[in-house]
């Protein structure tokens, strides 16, 4: 009985949370739900996130972009099973119909350096994504839910790694650690991780001071299960806006830290590329086609992540939703008065 009426408290704070009203309360809509022309289509603010974004072209759009290089880099073996650094072709050769993307200076094929770069990227930019994120749920619910000293000493860790100069963080620890993928996640991690849960805190201080979390605790529900159970349902649009920030975070500053030669230069990625375009004169030279299809996927895979974070704040948002009506053209009689001595 008490997990019932706790359920059913959690499930209608969810709703309110959102920006929602229950389903077929048409006081909800700005109009009250009259006026509505005949076969209007309303988008009702209950909905499920998921449905929100199947139905959202900007997420749509995002996730198309988003698919075409996961699927790159998962048929990268594939496409070129051959180690992609070989030497290829003739050095600073410019795009043909041999070499899409041209060479290198040193005859490397751009293409298959671009695609296997594609494979190490996404890969340190979602491990660092889902990491950094983690962390921030376990910091801020826990710092949300018990307050006082824990409160206070997880706030003055996240202060403390919020303070530190990002960058010259990230050059210190990279130069001092071992080189390889292993590292660059490791201090990635390490240095994002606050941001997300300074913000993940913020809305679970809000969240629990809501009823059905004191009805919870009334009930005697454990501690994790009201963290998991009960306030982390109500954060999922700010969770997954979190979780593509980090994503990008991880992206950009895995090619920033490779770029400034920090990374394992052995390894093939976006970051690599345009170290090694800097270093073999690319820009002096004017070969472009060496630079910039890594610069352009690093841009495009941040762009549909922002994109698709868009779409979240849009769907979850009550002050972004927007209801939407098919127009019922009416054909209405001209003013021949007016338009007549006009």
């Amino acid at each position: 009985m008490t997990t019932s009426i706790a359920t059913t408290a959690s499930t209608v704070a969810g709703e309110t949370l959102a920006g929602g009203a229950p389903a077929g309360n048409t006081a909800a809509t700005p109009d009250g739900g009259a006026g509505l022309p005949p076969g209007a289509s309303v988008r009702r603010p209950n909905r499920s996130l998921l449905h929100g974004l199947l139905t959202n072209k900007k997420a749509m759009t995002g996730a198309a972009i988003l698919f075409v290089f996961i699927a790159l880099a998962l048929l990268a073996p594939v496409l070129y099973p051959d180690n992609p650094s070989k030497i290829t072709g003739m050095a600073s050769q410019e795009p043909d119909a041999e070499f899409w993307l041209g060479t290198t200076a040193k005859g490397q094929d751009v293409l298959a350096l671009t695609i296997h770069g594609a494979r190490s990227s996404l890969l340190v930019g979602l491990t660092v994504g889902f990491a950094s994120t983690f962390i921030g749920i376990l910091v801020g619910l826990a710092s949300a839910y018990f307050g006082r000293v824990i409160d206070e000493a997880l706030s003055l860790t996240t202060n403390v790694f919020l303070l530190l100069p990002g960058l010259p963080l990230l050059v210190i620890l990279a130069a001092f650690l071992p080189p390889g993928l292993g590292t660059v996640i490791l201090v990635l991690v390490v240095t994002g991780w606050a941001g997300s849960a300074r913000v993940l805190r913020s809305q679970a201080l809000s969240i629990r001071s809501k009823d059905f979390v004191a009805a919870a605790v009334v009930t005697g529900e454990r501690p994790l299960r009201i963290m998991f159970r009960e306030i982390l349902p109500n954060m999922a649009s700010i969770v997954m806006g979190t979780l593509l920030a980090c994503i990008i975070y991880g992206i950009g500053a895995q090619a920033g830290l490779e770029f400034l030669g920090l990374g394992d230069v052995s390894t093939v990625s976006w970051g690599n590329n345009l170290y090694w375009a800097g270093n073999e004169g690319a820009l002096l030279t004017g070969s472009w086609w060496v630079f910039v299809p890594s610069g352009l996927c690093i841009a495009l895979v941040a762009f549909s992540l922002s994109l698709i974070n868009y779409a979240v704040d849009e769907v979850t948002n009550p002050r972004l939703r927007k209801i939407r009506v098919r127009k019922i053209r009416k054909t209405k009689p001209a003013k021949t008065g007016k338009r007549a001595s006009a």
